[in-house]
């Protein structure tokens, strides 16, 4: 049995300070998967996936680094260590484990180095997080996949799944509450009409 991301995404989502949980916890009798991703931002990526067929929930959070209970602020100054990252709760039957990594490295732009945009610092690196050897595997060949696709070298890491902190609910599923917002605007709805662009059919939405 894969190990799994254990949590009731719902109470999660409504509370108004950042919770742990822990990803390497045995799920049973369940065939959802949970990817653990980041790539800039988390708003963008959550505003994608949030929209994608097959999805349950996508938790923004914090995971990487070296502080407990981290909060905003401290992650964006870039000293506690953690990146932005979203857990991704999705049924692989409804939308498959390859389709949510391609959307992953289409959506952020992988060969930047601790940047994406105008976005600087660790907390915005491109990083994966596999919870078992599988998606170990699932990753490093999506990235090879990938290395293809792009001129200069992908600079994605794999990294060890570390405790993963919920962000602040302000951030859970911001796009959708905010979407006048300037940053949702320039930076978002361009990553949105991307992937309406590509992968139209696994959307929820048009």
């Amino acid at each position: 049995m894969q190990r799994r991301i254990v949590m009731n995404y719902v109470s999660i989502l409504s509370l108004q300070s950042p919770h742990h949980f822990s990803p390497s916890l045995q799920l049973e009798d369940t065939k959802l998967t949970t990817f653990v991703l980041a790539g800039g931002c988390f708003w963008c990526l959550d505003a994608v996936y949030q929209r994608t067929r097959g999805v349950h929930a996508v938790i923004s959070g914090y995971i990487g680094g070296h502080t407990s209970n981290p909060d905003y602020r401290q992650v964006c100054s870039g000293t506690s260590g953690h990146a932005e990252g979203v857990a991704v709760i999705f049924d692989p039957q409804i939308v498959p484990a390859e389709v949510i990594l391609d959307m992953f490295f289409t959506v952020h732009d992988p060969t930047t180095l601790n940047r994406q945009g105008y976005d600087v610092g660790t907390q915005y690196r491109s990083a994966m997080f596999p919870l078992d050897d599988q998606q170990r595997k699932q990753f490093i060949a999506a990235k090879d996949k990938f290395a293809s696709f792009y001129t200069n070298p992908i600079v994605t890491t794999i990294e060890e799944s570390k405790d993963f902190y919920p962000a602040e609910q302000i951030h859970q599923d911001y796009y959708s509450a905010n979407q006048d917002v300037g940053y949702c605007r320039v930076i978002i709805d361009p990553k949105l009409a991307k992937v309406r662009k590509y992968y139209a059919q696994w959307l929820n939405e048009a």
